[in-house]
């Protein structure tokens, strides 16, 4: 379908540009499959400058599959914590203990197995096998689907899975033998430093000589791929909840149920106004929206008032926008209110414990979602 000398015109210049330029990647010093795994999950939907902290962090805490596996989750999810997306971590925390119960603690690297571990699809998976094992195996992400339809010219909608297929096929048939490992690396890494979404720098491009797309005029307008639907706006009212008396100076945090979203991180108490976007922020009239948190504290047992606005922030998952209004809330320091807080919130070190009172020391032993960071850091800071 495509003519050979150009596929095998690609792959020399690819590889010859990658040997030459190549970036010094902490992964990239070793060819332990476990390094390779953590920074392939990490780099999901991450830029690589922000991994790389990240990623030597936990290396460090968790050097070895083992470590991993046998880990407190929670210490996981802190570690975590900040780069988003915090089913992956769970997900790799569940599937190293898959390879230390089935593999003895040796990263599997058959097709099958690789597979089958929680959280590795096929891209994951691909890019585990070629790059870790050397294995001829397709690792097809966005980059590489964005290279791959502008050098060959390929007019298809790259959300579809028959597109996709097309283009694991279409890899398989440029990975020079031997090579599998640097193969992978350089398409992703041409992908991310040359061949970009916007403003492609056709003319430091290894490959420009043979791109299709180019000779079409058509390398903005590549690859084709339907607009995701935007995320749903949700309209949230956030409680600062100051304590007193032997709780002066901290303020009170709950646990998010074990499953769903953000399962079992730490957040401060919040209600929804709107789930489906019929109601925003601006319609609410600040004194309804004090009562109604109020309200909706009570509701819980906690016996608090809202007393003034503090902020607005916002945070986007991939199917739902967050916007928030924060207010300070007072608490009322009273016999029934310090039962509720003893019976819920028990010990600090109490892992099921659904409320805690903390302080600003305290927040470097539980994991927050970047949202409630950013309130949390904001309120400290006054």
């Amino acid at each position: 379908m495509y003519n050979t000398e150009h596929k095998r015109y690609f792959s020399h210049e690819l590889l010859d540009w990658y040997d030459r330029n190549k970036r010094d990647l902490p992964w990239r010093r070793h060819r332990d499959p476990y390094y390779i795994w953590v920074s392939e999950i990490m780099l999901q939907q991450t830029r690589v400058d922000t991994v790389i902290p990240y990623f030597q962090r936990f290396i460090e805490r968790f050097p070895t599959i083992e470590a991993l596996a046998d880990a407190p989750e929670d210490e996981v999810l802190k570690c975590w914590e900040g780069l988003g997306y915090y089913s992956r971590a769970r997900n790799l925390q569940q599937a190293a203990r898959q390879v230390k119960e089935q593999y003895g603690g040796m990263m599997p690297s058959g097709k099958d197995e690789v597979a089958g571990l929680k959280g590795v699809g096929p891209y994951t998976a691909g890019a585990i096998r070629s790059i870790a094992f050397n294995i001829p195996a397709p690792a097809v992400d966005g980059n590489v689907m964005r290279v791959l339809s502008r050098y060959f010219l390929i007019e298809e909608d790259i959300m579809k899975v028959r597109t996709r297929t097309h283009m694991e096929e279409l890899v398989m048939t440029l990975i020079p033998e031997g090579r599998a490992s640097d193969f992978s690396q350089a398409l992703m890494e041409l992908g991310a430093l040359v061949c970009t979404p916007k403003s492609p720098k056709c003319l430091t491009c290894p490959v420009m000589h043979h791109c299709a797309a180019r000779f079409e005029g058509k390398e903005e307008q590549l690859p084709i791929k339907t607009k995701a639907k935007p995320p749903r706006p949700e309209y949230r009212l956030t409680a600062i909840v100051e304590g007193s008396g032997q709780h002066q100076g901290k303020i009170l945090v709950r646990r998010r149920p074990a499953t769903g979203l953000l399962a079992g991180m730490w957040e401060l108490p919040h209600v929804t106004v709107s789930a489906d976007g019929s109601a925003n922020l601006a319609s609410l009239p600040e004194e309804a929206a004090m009562e109604r948190l109020t309200g909706a504290l009570r509701e819980e047992g906690i016996p608090a008032t809202a007393a003034s606005y503090f902020m607005d922030a916002e945070h986007v998952f991939s199917h739902i926008r967050w916007h928030m209004r924060v207010y300070r809330c007072q608490y009322q320091e009273l016999p029934s209110a310090e039962a509720w807080v003893a019976e819920t919130a028990a010990a600090y070190e109490a892992p099921e414990a659904q409320y805690q009172w903390i302080d600003a020391q305290d927040m470097e032993r539980y994991a927050f979602p970047n949202v409630f960071i950013r309130i949390l850091g904001a309120y400290f800071a006054s």
